[in-house]
Formats: structure tokens, C-alpha cells, sequence
């Protein structure tokens, strides 16, 4: 099931996010950048905001399974542009159609929204993520832009329900 989130979830959202972060980024930046007690306190805190945005600029959606959180993703819109910041899913539940039922929500709310391209930022070592995003439509940047040397920024055109 995928529904919205809500600051109850926050807990199980931070503890989520840093789960599947540990799985790209060890052994590749020092964990401290992506463990440890003040660095869950500090994606507890970023969530929290995602979570209380306004719809209208942005939206956390969280996959639910048998009560428990399996995946959670996040997009903002600001500028006219709009991003989506976090798409993650619990290392333990992959492969089994979570990331694609989030992203199908995405495109279902930015289809609603009258969103017609989104930006994200990949790690570049995340070749798993990146392997998702391509089968899902995501282009490179045809600049080859980067994100401080370590994301790769990709572009999906969101077209309508129709496939256009």
C-alpha cells in the first residue's frame, strides 16, 4: 500500500533512510557521514520538514506492508522546477516492487500536479539506483552535469496517463 506520510512515521522513515543509504556509501565516504546517532537526528529532521510541506510543494509517500514501512520516496517542486529528492527502499524488501509502486505514486501525483519533467540526483557509485532509474525512463543530464562531482543528475519527461 502507498500512502502519505505522516509525522508519526518519522522514526521509521529516518531509520529506513539511513538503512538503505549504508548500503550504497559504505566503504565509499566515512560512516559518519551516513551513521550514527546525530546523523539519524539530523535525516529525522530533514524528513520531518519534507513531511510537513505543503502539497503544493512537494509530497513524502511511504509503502506500507503488513503495518510495516518498507519504502519511502520524496519530491519538492520549487522554481517551477521539480525534484525528487529521496526514492528509498528497505535493503530487506527489494526486489519485490516497492520502488516501482513508489515511483508509479510519483508519476501519478506529478501527472495530477500538471508536472511535465523531473530532476533528480543520483550517487554515482548507487549503480543499483541507476539501473532503476534508466528502466523507469530517467535520462542522463545531456550536459553531463554533476552534483559535486559525486551525483549524477537524471531528467524524466512525466507525459500524461496516456503514455505521451
Amino acid at each position: 500500500m502507498i500512502r502519505t506520510a505522516q509525522p508519526e512515521d518519522l522514526d521509521a522513515i529516518a531509520a529506513l533512510h539511513t538503512r538503505a543509504r549504508s548500503t550504497y556509501y559504505r566503504g565509499r565516504i566515512p560512516e559518519e557521514a551516513y551513521g550514527g546517532a546525530a546523523e539519524l537526528a539530523r535525516t529525522r529532521e530533514g524528513w520531518s520538514r519534507a513531511v510537513a510541506r505543503a502539497a503544493t510543494d512537494g509530497g513524502v509517500l511511504c509503502a506500507e506492508s503488513g503495518g510495516e514501512l518498507t519504502g519511502v520516496a520524496a519530491f519538492r517542486t520549487a522554481d517551477g522546477e521539480t525534484t525528487l529528492t529521496q526514492l528509498h527502499v528497505d535493503p530487506v524488501h527489494w526486489r519485490r516492487g516497492t520502488g516501482a509502486a513508489l515511483h508509479a505514486a510519483c508519476l501519478d501525483t506529478w501527472r495530477r500536479a500538471g508536472v511535465r519533467r523531473v530532476r533528480l540526483e543520483v550517487y554515482e557509485h548507487n549503480l543499483r539506483a541507476q539501473a532503476f532509474y534508466a528502466t523507469h525512463g530517467w535520462l542522463p543530464d545531456p550536459t553531463g552535469a554533476r552534483v559535486a562531482g559525486s551525483h549524477r543528475i537524471l531528467w524524466l519527461a512525466v507525459g500524461d496517463a496516456a503514455g505521451e
